[in-house]
């Protein structure tokens, strides 16, 4: 037993064994994640309940379910409940969750099994979404059109009028976005050059009539675009469908508001399926509504992707840059030795305090003096003296400078010194040596150190939510207006929508489905991202392979 032991085959299982149970928790966890993030996706039973109160009184509810749990009976009678003749020690309630925010006073409550005297699973009962006020679950009746009942299937009529109103709110999105954006954003550039004439003492009486012709001349191609605006918003609302819901009522809900339309409790597995790709699909590529809570996270994702990629456009120069500096031309000194004491160290900073940073020296500091050099005639509206896109990903630069610094190092130190006194005996000089040989050699590190930024950045939330992230922003930083690429604009993040839609959600219950559907996203994003990085490295390696013999 002893030889076993000094021969060290214990350790060698003992570290397998840490690492395989390591490994089989993040595999569950992320596991868990996606079961409880993407069966939101997946169309469920809707029910209808027969209930009953203490006092004899029946009513029905309508809805699905949305948890359940069991409660010990001496829980719930003290907290008042009679529950006469129950002999159970435990009892089943259900979280319902019913929709029709405008008509109840909570989109989701509890039903305790005793209140139930009946349920069934209708084939007929319809889960409409909508733009507001979430989901509306009832009986379609009938599809009106101009408020005259529309003969045929009502399925077909109402799926096919809703793909009408979708084709029209593309066609206003697209003219929102696109001409009357375009119109909007000159106007406010001709806003500002007046004022910067004005700053400069060169408004002259036939600059500003130019000014004024060129403003009233998109004021009236505006109004043109704003009427065709009305027009097609006004032919959202010529259709209109009457849902009987719950209380035996009959809805009429304009299909202005109506996004779709599904029968789940009438769907095969097949249709299930597709309807849960066809959500899937809403999820990655729509925008969010309802104080995030609803909708999708498209925004979000670009401007995760968008802030990732600008940090390692510079992060990755500057950190080569140094390590270079600190392996190849520093001296082997102590002041070198401290500075890279103070690299190594800087990892360990908390983010927050580059947050920080980044408030007080690039928005405030550097941001604020861009702005009155070159925007003194948008002051005292900032441009870049605000948090913004270019101010997080050179944040997150620094955070992650130290990372790319010491894997570089690590990549040249690598490298024999035979390699460089054999370029230098050949006549190369240091610098061709450098750019011709060990670079390409250590570029495989140099991607690992990028890996392991990318990574740590794209997680981040508590440095952004200082220096640019936001709730909802209402543009993406990339749009068809010059400069085309929008650095100081605010962005959104999928780190930062976690923890808005899990700790600032007006509606809990309905917001958890989305915390985890949301983080399972955030890790495919930096999975995406680290593949592609991972790639890029295994193809450097093979391609600079012939330098190492």
């Amino acid at each position: 037993m002893s030889k076993w032991f000094k021969s060290g085959a214990p350790w060698i299982w003992m570290t397998g064994g840490a690492v395989s149970l390591s490994l089989v928790a993040v595999l569950g966890l992320l596991l868990m994640i996606g079961w409880r993030g993407l069966v939101y996706f997946w169309p469920h039973t809707i029910y209808e309940w027969q209930l009953s109160t203490p006092e004899g009184e029946r009513y029905t509810v309508i809805g699905e379910i949305h948890d359940r749990e069991e409660v010990p009976v001496a829980q719930l009678r003290g907290s008042g409940l009679a529950l006469e003749g129950v002999t159970e020690e435990n009892l089943t309630r259900y979280l319902v969750k019913t929709g029709n925010r405008e008509f109840v006073p909570l989109d989701f409550r509890w039903i305790l099994e005793t209140d139930i005297q009946s349920r069934d699973i209708p084939a007929s009962l319809a889960v409409l979404e909508r733009s507001h006020n979430g989901n509306f679950y009832g009986y379609v009746e009938r599809v009106l059109e101009n408020g005259s009942a529309v003969a045929g299937d009502v399925r077909e009529q109402l799926r096919a009028r809703i793909e009408r109103v979708d084709e029209l709110n593309e066609r206003m999105d697209e003219l929102q976005r696109g001409e009357i954006g375009s119109i909007n954003h000159q106007l406010e550039r001709l806003r500002l050059e007046q004022r910067k004439l004005e700053l400069e003492g060169e408004l002259t009486e036939q600059a500003l009539a130019d000014i004024q012709a060129e403003e009233e001349k998109l004021r009236a191609d505006y109004r043109v675009l704003e009427k065709d605006l009305f027009a097609l918003r006004d032919e959202t609302r010529r259709d209109s469908v009457v849902v009987r819901d719950m209380r035996g009522q009959e809805v009429t809900l304009s299909l202005g508001d109506v996004l779709d339309v599904a029968w789940p409790n009438d769907m095969g597995t097949v249709a299930k399926t597709g309807h849960w790709f066809k959500e899937m699909g809403k999820f990655i590529s729509g925008e969010p509504r309802e104080a995030n809570t609803e909708g999708g996270v498209f925004p979000a994702i670009f401007g995760t992707v968008f802030m990732v990629i600008l940090m390692a456009i510079i992060v990755t120069p500057l950190g080569v840059v140094a390590a270079i500096y600190l392996h190849e031309y520093a001296g082997k000194n102590s002041l070198t030795k401290i500075i890279r004491i103070a690299v190594i160290n800087l990892a360990g900073v908390p983010s927050i305090v580059y947050g920080v940073f980044g408030l007080g020296f690039f928005v405030y500091m550097l941001g604020g003096s861009i702005d009155k050099l070159f925007y003194p005639e948008a002051l005292p509206s900032p441009t870049f003296g605000s948090p913004g896109v270019l101010w997080s990903a050179l944040t997150l630069a620094i955070l992650t400078l130290p990372v790319v610094i010491v894997s570089t190092e690590e990549g040249l130190s690598r490298i024999p010194s035979s390699v460089r006194q054999g370029s230098l005996a050949l006549g190369a000089t240091k610098a061709e040596t450098l750019w011709r040989i060990i670079i390409p050699m250590a570029s495989p590190a140099i991607m690992t150190g990028l890996i392991l930024a990318i990574a740590r950045a794209a997680g981040e939330v508590a440095p952004l939510m200082l220096v640019g992230v936001v709730k909802l922003a209402p543009n993406l930083p990339v749009d068809g207006n010059f400069p085309y690429l929008h650095l100081d604009r605010k962005f959104m993040h999928l780190g930062f929508h976690i923890y808005d839609v899990g700790f600032q959600s007006p509606n809990v219950e309905a917001a958890r489905p989305l915390v985890y559907a949301t983080s399972f996203l955030l890790v495919t994003v930096i999975v995406g991202l680290n593949l592609t990085a991972i790639g890029i490295r295994n193809h450097l390696r093979e391609k600079f392979r012939s330098l190492d013999q």
